[in-house]
């Protein structure tokens, strides 16, 4: 199974001010990957980076807060595959190359 990890915060960054939340950037990657790939299993889940869960959630959620990435972060794998305005190709590169 894929799991796409997407982190972000209630709060929008300054950059990000005219752009979706990072919420709402994961309902529509998650709505637009389950239409292209409609029989794989990929699984979404949100990562808030004011209370992460896991030790992953942690580094990704302290290097966002450090200023090494912006939000929202999209994570496959443990890779970073976009942040802020994620793109939809690089998306599916990963979940292709994943399978």
């Amino acid at each position: 199974m894929t799991i796409v990890t997407v982190y972000g915060a209630e709060e929008k960054c300054a950059s990000c001010i005219h752009l979706p939340s990072a919420l709402e950037t994961m309902e529509w990657l998650e709505a637009a990957v389950h239409r292209k790939y409609p029989d794989q299993k990929i699984s979404f889940e949100y990562c808030d980076i004011e209370s992460p869960q896991t030790e992953e959630q942690k580094d990704f959620a302290r290097k966002i807060l450090d200023d090494e990435f912006f939000y929202p972060l999209v994570v496959i794998g443990g890779e970073v595959i976009a942040e802020g305005n994620p793109r939809l190709q690089d998306i599916y590169k990963k979940i292709e190359e994943s399978e």
